[in-house]
């Protein structure tokens, strides 16, 4: 089958004195926000173009349409299909979700405490077929305080554009006005009146907090608060003690909070703590007291409180710890549970409020897993919580956990119903010198029969941006390579928070390429250690993790069998030039300011992913990306792609596939998501000669 090609139309581009060219960028449509939001407004050229590759990725991937079957099927044998989450206790009702063995999203039920009459109040297939869409992201789902109304927003496209709706639970009548236009999520107000939700504005930022009326058809909806600043973002919630709304406002970098009283009859937001460049915070409210999570004077963060937010007096309550990062707070009337992170590991203590005491909660005796804990009912006068953990051979297991007594029992476990035992597999923790002298942690999941003796194919997964932390928990879905022989490695990178808030900073900015040296000497690691060889390793990565890997893969091509990149960020200085798109500018403290700053234009030029495409051998590729993604913008995988053509001199295998009905998060629904999974799946499989 021929080579896709993408028309050259060449573009000289320049900043800061230097010049480049760029045969594809005419592919960007000026529109392109509109496109996101009506795919009929594609140019029909790139159209041609996006199918045509899609055509050539199925003939490509022809011989792996049986193990994309079996790979499918075998995903979702380990899925318990008929399944019920643990409910959570309001004041009336019990609410929880189940799935069933048809459906492809959830439902939502609940009953009456001290009935058994249970009602379903949210069918996500039946919704879904009733507005017969393709695409169905919900963003928000919540009930009144007086369990009277569900309010909840829906995404059609995948492009991230939220309406909400207002109904009735007794009538399934629509009561309200759609709410067009917004980031999805719904706040009730404590008497039902309103919702409190954000809107997003024309570059898709959310900028604006509003009030709307319950009931409300036709009256314009009320202006709370508006962010003045292009690179921040606001939300609004509710204390733990339902006394304040708190709005948030941030970038990635730096917060701000406003409050107002539940009671006040017309909000007045009133100032915290004015932003200072760096610092985040966050308030919260439980027991008369102010809490504030914040990392003023504690890089890694600490926990102060006060008595008052008109005359603040803040003391240290849970005080800094270096290269351990601090989380926040869960009250209950006579305890509060915390959790900090250090070395790729999570922990939970909690603190007995009586006598001040303090004591880690140990669930497992596995070194390597994720605890967590969440609360089971709305009043807090318990002892009671769920307590849980996973880790990357054990499937979750959940708890009932009482403070007081110690005592513990199994109230849910995830079940395999195809089968599993976690004594067949061998989890490894190892941490390993990166090209600085820095010590980088690694997760590493195998078969217990695979040999360590380089013969093994390997997966190492990346993704070391924004400060997200990869968490060593369980993956049915990695079960389908590990049990044929690749091996699962997670990289925790430089760009992540996996040893605190420095870990993020020696990754970010111009210090970026530390998250690609990272990554590179842990495959070096991995090869050395005989858990693979050169030419055997398949890197993975989405997203800023696409970044990742088009920066490595151009830089050490020679370790990689194949490379599998989701919704990539490759054409990241072409986006940063750009400071009308949805995040450019709320990523300055991220990825830098090109535009604006001369050395941060030089070091994004030096390893931005389209622009260092060199002429030499590359691994075998597969690059998926989704037509209504607005954080990703497709043009970016699809230039990068057409570029590579051009460039690169090997016969391996380069694919493009693109969701044409699909935002950032690929497919909606269970199945779809499978899909997807078993896609990239078989691409591995079948570049490891393993079909």
């Amino acid at each position: 089958m021929k080579l896709p090609q993408l028309a050259k139309k060449p573009e000289l581009k320049s900043c800061h004195d230097v010049t480049w060219e760029d045969n594809y960028s005419w592919i960007h449509q000026k529109d392109i926000l509109e496109v996101l939001k009506d795919k009929e407004k594609l140019n029909p050229e790139v159209r041609k173009y996006l199918e045509e590759e899609n055509s050539y990725t199925e003939e490509q991937l022809k011989d792996t349409k049986e193990i994309q079957k079996k790979l499918f099927n075998e995903i979702k044998g380990r899925i318990k299909l008929d399944d019920e989450s643990l409910p959570y206790k309001d004041h009336l009702y019990e609410y929880w979700t189940k799935t069933t063995s048809k459906g492809n999203y959830s439902i939502k039920l609940r009953k009456k405490i001290g009935s058994d009459k249970v009602e379903e109040i949210w069918n996500g297939d039946k919704e879904k077929e009733k507005i017969k869409t393709e695409y169905f992201g919900v963003g928000d789902l919540e009930v009144s305080n007086n369990d009277k109304y569900l309010a909840y927003s829906l995404d059609t496209k995948g492009s991230e554009y939220y309406t909400i709706f207002i109904r009735e639970i007794k009538t399934n009548k629509i009561i309200s006005k759609e709410i067009r236009e917004t980031s999805g999520s719904i706040t009730f107000s404590l008497d039902d009146k309103f919702i409190y939700y954000s809107s997003l504005d024309e570059n898709h930022r959310a900028r604006k907090i509003f009030r709307h009326e319950i009931g409300n058809i036709d009256k314009k909806d009320e202006l709370i608060f508006e962010e003045k600043s292009k690179a921040f973002t606001v939300s609004i919630g509710i204390s733990s003690d339902e006394k304040y709304y708190f709005i948030s406002t941030s970038d990635h970098n730096t917060s701000e909070q406003y409050y107002f009283g539940v009671n006040e009859e017309k909000p007045d937001p009133k100032l915290i703590q004015k932003r200072e460049r760096g610092i985040l915070y966050s308030i919260n409210s439980w027991d008369s007291k102010f809490y504030n999570h914040t990392n003023k004077d504690a890089e890694d963060f600490k926990i102060q409180t006060s008595d008052s937010l008109e005359n603040q007096d803040w003391k240290d309550f849970i005080p800094a710890k270096k290269e351990t990062l601090i989380g926040g707070l869960t009250f209950l009337n006579n305890w509060i549970i915390r959790s900090e992170t250090s070395d790729a590991l999570d922990k939970i203590f909690v603190i007995n409020k009586k006598d001040g005491t303090e004591e880690e909660l140990i669930i497992s005796e596995e070194k390597v897993c994720v605890p967590n804990v969440s609360l089971k009912q709305k009043d807090r006068n318990t002892d009671e919580i769920y307590l849980g953990y996973s880790s990357p051979k054990t499937p979750s297991r959940v708890y009932l956990f009482n403070l007081a007594s110690k005592s513990k029992k199994l109230i849910k476990e995830q079940e395999i119903p195809s089968g599993h035992n976690p004594d067949d597999y061998i989890v490894e923790r190892v941490e390993y010198e990166s090209h600085d002298g820095r010590l980088v942690p690694l997760t590493i999941t195998r078969h217990k029969n695979t040999k360590i003796d380089g013969s093994a194919n390997l997966l190492l997964y990346g993704y070391g941006s924004y400060g997200h932390s990869m968490s060593p928990s369980f993956s049915s879905t990695r079960l389908s390579l590990v049990d044929r022989d690749i091996i699962w490695a997670t990289a925790h990178i430089r760009g992540g928070m996996e040893k605190g808030m420095k870990w993020w900073k020696e990754g970010k900015l111009t210090n970026k390429k530390n998250t690609f040296e990272d990554y590179i000497h842990a495959a070096k690691y991995l090869i050395e250690n005989k858990y693979s060889s050169k030419g055997k390793i398949i890197g993975m990565g989405g997203s800023a993790g696409g970044l990742l890997m088009g920066a490595v893969v151009n830089q050490a091509p020679e370790l990689f069998l194949g490379i599998i990149m989701a919704v990539p960020f490759v054409d990241s200085l072409t986006t940063n030039l750009d400071h009308s798109l949805p995040l450019t500018v709320g990523e300055f403290d991220e990825f830098g300011n090109a535009k604006d700053n001369k050395d941060h234009f030089d070091y994004i030029y030096s390893y931005a992913p389209y622009n260092n495409i060199k002429k030499m051998d590359y691994p075998n590729i597969l690059i998926t990306t989704s037509l209504s993604d607005n954080r990703v913008l497709f043009d970016e995988p699809a230039k990068f792609t057409a570029k590579l053509r051009d460039y690169k001199t090997d016969n391996n295998l380069l694919l493009l596939k693109t969701e044409m009905n699909a935002g950032h998060g690929g497919k909606s629904g269970r199945d779809g998501a499978i899909e997807e999974i078993a896609l990239d799946y078989a691409f591995a499989l079948k570049i490891s000669k393993k079909i």
